[in-house]
């Protein structure tokens, strides 16, 4: 952790497609404005979470979603050889939480002119309250990568250049309860907009408070489900505070990063896909197999027809000739394919679970609706998604069967959110390579290993933390992993 923070400062001077008026140079450090921080920091966190590149984000491998051509030890959970953890932690400590961190350093130092000096409390408030929401979302998929972290000390490189790591479970709880102070503060611009909430730097919402409030209670809802299992009784109120304050209802609702169609700024995707110049990847069987069985509306959209017609996916942990398996489909080969943080299919799919959960009467009409969602938001129509949930209803005996298949194959293009759902429902059902029994005792991963940097830098924390946790180990599983 010392030597990945002492590298924090490289960011600072970074932007992304922003636009902002200021009469100081907005690449210096220390004249950046926040909007330019929130700028960088946004494209950052969405470009790890939706890069397939296999030095920072395997996760569309892990979940048999995608399998590699000819290099596979990241298909049999290799993860070591590429220091692929020290690249998710350099991603998210340095590039997002940073740049956060040192957003809000700016705004509380700023002192308002005269003209602004009416407005500033509320939009100073506005400010703060995104920067918490998305710290607070950062954290989340750390915790669910590696079980506890730096999280007290982390911020602070000063003071703690060898942070303590905190216990996940106790970092959950904060992580609802600063959720819960920062709703409040996000106030509506008006009109005429007198005040500017990163409009100009904030590129999942353009400042939009309304559309963070609704963010933020998604983001409460999948903090809640998160818990399920390990936490019911705060889960379930949490889970239902949310949702009754207001999560997404719709696309409109989603929290994306829109890609430009010019290099640096277009999408990970087509960056590793087709600008590469490389077939790096092809269809996974196991979700090839599974959605030629259920006759699913979403294949011609997820990848392309083999030679000769129908969809084909390779062995997982196997490589073979790009021709032979179904490639991926069109999204990923075009520039401007939005960058995913947390949309209205994902959510759908944390009401559907609250409901099996806690509320069995309204279970199977939630199933319906996120299922739907899905097909949808994939180019499918309704008359689509009736006709696939008649054959694949759901099962009230066996929900999280039912959901769990359900989610896996929703979240193909957020792989991230996928192991989530799959480590906590326990389904569908995965099996490892035969030749992953090097790397992952014969076993899908369940955590990422703490970076190798951490065991040289920070080892008496390190060592702590995976003592506290039961082993540094890929199979070593979450807290909140119950089952």
């Amino acid at each position: 952790m010392k030597k990945i923070i002492a590298i924090l400062t490289i960011g600072l001077s970074m932007t992304a497609c922003v636009n902002e008026d200021v009469n100081t140079d907005p690449n210096s450090a220390y004249t950046t404005v926040p909007g330019s921080l929130i700028n960088y920091a946004e494209k950052e966190l969405s470009d790890y979470l939706n890069t397939p590149s296999v030095n920072e984000n395997n996760f569309r491998l892990t979940m048999q979603y995608w399998q590699e051509t000819t290099y596979v030890n990241e298909s049999n959970y290799d993860f070591t050889n590429r220091n692929v953890s020290n690249q998710i932690y350099s991603d998210n400590y340095v590039n997002v939480l940073k740049n956060l961190g040192k957003a809000k350093e700016i705004i509380n130092a700023y002192a308002p002119t005269a003209t602004e000096l009416a407005n500033w409390p509320t939009n100073k408030k506005n400010q703060l309250a995104i920067i918490e929401i998305l710290e607070v979302f950062t954290y989340q998929r750390l915790v669910d990568t590696f079980g506890n972290i730096p999280y007290t000390q982390a911020g602070d490189v000063t003071a703690f250049p060898l942070p303590k790591y905190d216990d996940g479970a106790t970092i959950y709880q904060d992580l609802i309860a600063r959720i819960d102070a920062a709703v409040p503060n996000l106030v509506d611009v008006d009109e005429d907009h007198d005040f500017d909430t990163f409009s100009d730097g904030d590129k999942y919402y353009h400042g939009d408070a309304s559309k963070w409030r609704i963010f933020a209670n998604s983001l409460k809802l999948k903090l809640a489900i998160g818990i399920a299992d390990s936490n019911p009784g705060l889960a379930q109120t949490t889970a239902t505070a949310a949702i009754t304050a207001g999560v997404m209802t719709s696309p409109a609702d989603n929290a994306q990063f829109q890609y430009l169609s010019a290099s640096p700024n277009y999408s990970p995707l087509y960056e590793n896909l087709a600008a590469s110049g490389r077939d790096d990847f092809f269809a996974g069987k196991t979700l090839v197999d599974y959605m030629n069985a259920t006759n699913d509306p979403r294949i011609g959209h997820y990848f392309d027809e083999v030679e000769g017609g129908g969809y084909t996916g390779q062995v997982i942990g196997q490589g073979g000739e790009p021709g032979d398996f179904s490639n991926i489909g069109s999204f990923a080969y075009t520039t401007t394919t939005p960058g995913i943080i947390l949309n209205y299919t994902e959510v759908a799919f944390y009401i559907a679970e609250a409901n099996a959960r806690w509320n069995t009467a309204a279970a199977a009409a939630a199933y319906n609706t996120a299922v739907t969602a899905s097909i949808t938001e994939w180019g499918g129509t309704t008359v689509e998604a009736t006709t696939y949930l008649a054959a694949n209803p759901y099962d009230a005996a066996n929900w999280k069967k039912s959901i769990g298949e359900q989610a896996w194959v929703a979240m193909f293009n957020q792989a991230l959110t996928g192991w989530n759902f799959w480590r906590r429902l326990d389904f569908p059902v995965l099996l490892a390579p035969s030749t992953a029994i090097t790397n992952a005792g014969g076993k899908v991963p369940v955590r990422m290993a703490y970076p190798v940097l951490e065991q040289q830098a920070n080892s008496t924390n390190w060592k702590a933390a995976s003592d506290a946790i039961g082993g540094d180990l890929l199979t070593t599983k979450l807290f909140w992993d119950k089952f």
